[in-house]
């Protein structure tokens, strides 16, 4: 089965990224990375806010109505939506300048989980992967290039995470209970015969993977067994990371972004770094607060 998301938003984001629905808040909130924006918009793409930001953030957690806890270029911060107010809650790399958050999202038992990547362009594999939960950091992969991918079966017994390069979807199993790996990372999908390369991911309640594809115009859906379902075609080439949304959570939102594109490719991809959607005939899974 193959569909085509629509413009909702013309957000011309150099790196849309990261995003998150709200269902206490029925808004969406995304990130362009590169401008150190947050972003949000309603279920329809109209914007009811922005903050900019004096650093780089690229992912969110909730904490309830009011406060969502940022991933930003030096660690976790508690960010008040009506003041702007900003706490510290955990330095994360803030003393390393090579490198900044990136894709990143809550398991169901409120561990979040944060990738690190080189912040040059250079893709060097200097990243890594974090676990925050209860005040406790902690470090699970290091020598990463560029963390994606991160998502989790909705019972909360399997992780699912690419390093883009590789172009390898990887799984393991983990703790409900934590969200703590307890077994060995294994092949999920290797997606180096398909398009593009493996950007964001989340997973639905049927337990499939929707994975976006950065230089490949889509975002794939894969069964459980990593074969897959169906694709849904995006018209710009740089699709970063999909997200269920929506008052029934079956609204397919997807970020995309427009850095690096020659002006040629601008030319053609006018709406680059825009937000797309898509009704979709399956729900996705409600975001689990953060557990601080």
């Amino acid at each position: 089965m193959t569909q085509t998301a629509k413009l909702i938003l013309d957000s011309q984001c150099s790196l849309g990224e990261g995003p998150l629905w709200h269902p206490g808040r029925q808004e969406l909130f995304f990130f362009d990375i590169n401008n150190e924006t947050l972003f949000s918009v309603t279920a329809a793409g109209e914007i009811t806010n922005q903050w900019l930001f004096n650093e780089i953030v690229a992912a969110a957690a909730i904490v309830d109505d009011d406060t969502l806890v940022l991933a930003t270029e030096t660690g976790l911060k508690g960010f008040e939506l009506a003041t702007g107010g900003i706490a510290p809650i955990v330095g994360i790399e803030a003393s390393n300048g090579a490198t900044r958050t990136n894709d990143s999202r809550v398991h169901p038992s409120g561990a979040f989980w944060i990738g690190t990547m080189d912040k040059s362009g250079d893709d060097a594999a200097i990243g890594a992967v974090y676990h925050y939960r209860a005040g406790t950091l902690t470090t699970l992969k290091s020598g990463i290039a560029i963390p994606n991918a991160t998502c989790f079966s909705p019972d909360g017994t399997i992780a699912y995470w690419a390093d883009t390069p590789t172009k390898k979807i990887m799984q393991v199993a983990t703790d409900p209970a934590t969200g703590l790996p307890i077994g060995e990372w294994t092949l999920f999908a290797d997606v180096s015969d398909g398009r593009g390369y493996p950007d964001g991911a989340v997973v639905d309640s049927e337990g499939y993977l929707w994975n976006a594809k950065w230089g490949g115009s889509c975002v794939v859906r894969h069964a459980p067994d990593g074969s897959i379902d169906r694709i849904i075609e995006v018209p710009v080439s740089q699709v970063t990371c999909p997200a269920f949304g929506g008052p029934d959570l079956k609204t397919l939102f997807i970020t995309t972004a427009a850095k690096n594109l020659s002006a040629e490719q601008l030319a053609a991809e006018k709406v680059a770094g825009g937000l797309f959607a898509i009704d979709i005939d399956v729900a996705g899974q409600a975001e689990t607060p953060i557990q601080l």
